[in-house]
């Protein structure tokens, strides 16, 4: 009996295409960037955010920071890692964007249905048994997303390095739905 296989993609351009075509699916993003880069104009931007501000989210796919925010290219800096935990390297970037760059509000966004909620930090440990080497990073793994948004945000807040941490705020973006909800800082 034949084996039908259906390869599903949200992204306007079928993932299967460059490896059709022989290629690989940087190929197929190195080519997009030369269809970009065609029609490319300076537009003549500074380095520093336009409304002074630093969002600090996750990874995740599905998110789509600009769109959801409703920011346009230069208005911000973005800031993302595994789970939108601030960590060391995000307090690096973060102190980096205000001292350098003149941001001053910080915007911290989770989301539900995170994939840091459903593994533990055994996953270093199973990484360690495979590759014989310990990661010198936490995973960072959490079980409420609205308590890990108030840990993110008290470490902003406390973190000696950032000049400016008035205007801190946190966020859980619903992937069913697109809508945030602000997290309560002292609930």
């Amino acid at each position: 009996m034949p084996i039908t296989v259906i390869l599903m993609s949200t992204s306007a351009h079928h993932p299967a295409d460059a490896a059709r075509s022989g290629g690989t699916v940087t190929d197929r993003l190195v080519e997009a960037n030369q269809r970009y880069a065609a029609g490319f104009q300076d537009p003549g931007m500074d380095a520093r955010p336009v409304l002074h501000v630093a969002v600090v989210a996750c990874m995740d796919a599905r998110l789509d920071l600009h769109d959801a925010l409703g920011l346009a290219l230069g208005d911000c800096h973005t800031i993302r890692n595994a789970g939108g935990v601030v960590t060391d390297d995000v307090i690096r970037s973060l102190t980096i964007s205000q001292r350098a760059l003149g941001t001053r509000s910080v915007i911290l966004i989770h989301h539900t249905n995170c994939g840091l909620e459903t593994i533990t930090e055994d996953f270093r440990h199973e990484l360690e048994d495979e590759v014989g080497q310990r990661p010198a990073w936490a995973v960072e793994a959490f079980r409420d997303v609205d308590q890990d948004v108030r840990q993110s945000m008290q470490r902003v807040r406390t973190s000696p390095f950032l000049p400016h941490t008035d205007d801190v705020r946190g966020f859980v973006f619903d992937v069913t739905d697109g809508l945030l909800r602000e997290i309560d800082p002292s609930a």
